[in-house]
């Protein structure tokens, strides 16, 4: 499986986009301060995630939220009690 998801950083409560193959291990590097990107957003939660069976689907899920504002809008809602907490 591979997996789009969403990390809140909770010192900032900036969003963080990202696509990987296993989940845990991803999110542990990124609270280890082993991903230069959020390495300085330090700690961050997972908020939001989806599972593809294929990494094109996945890689393509994280680029479109990227750079279509509309799309991440409506992820947004998706998740949008999670952002009040």
């Amino acid at each position: 499986m591979f997996y789009f998801y969403v990390l809140r950083s909770l010192k900032d409560k900036d969003l963080y986009f990202g696509y990987t193959d296993d989940l845990l291990r991803r999110f542990k590097e990124h609270n280890a301060g082993n991903v230069a990107s959020t390495r300085d957003r330090r700690p961050l939660e997972v908020i939001y995630y989806e599972a593809y069976k294929s990494e094109k689907d996945a890689r393509e899920r994280e680029r479109q939220i990227k750079r279509r504002a509309k799309a991440f809008i409506s992820l947004k809602r998706r998740f949008k009690n999670s952002l009040l907490e």
